[in-house]
């Protein structure tokens, strides 16, 4: 381990909250449309389910979608770069 500290500046994880949003929709709303589909469950019962849900899932996914949200700033710079070095060769 080098010991460098790697750190963004202040707001850059921002991104990272509505990727993590986006993510616990989607787990929710896909967890909800199965039981109601495969179990027949009433919608006390599949709130039950889905509420403690929306709680888990961004606790869960925390450090994933940091990690996701610092891939999509990477490859949408790369693309910019290539773009940017593209132009200059014209």
């Amino acid at each position: 381990m080098c010991a460098f500290r790697f750190e963004r500046e202040q707001g850059y994880f921002v991104g990272a909250i509505y990727v993590n949003y986006a993510l616990t929709v989607f787990a929710c709303v896909i967890a909800v449309v199965l039981i109601d589909l495969v179990v027949g469950m009433s919608i006390r019962a599949e709130l039950a389910v889905a509420v403690p849900l929306t709680v888990l899932v961004p606790v869960v996914l925390f450090r994933y979608a940091r990690s996701l949200w610092l891939g999509i700033e990477y490859m949408v710079t790369t693309a910019d770069e290539a773009g940017e070095r593209r132009r200059r060769r014209r």
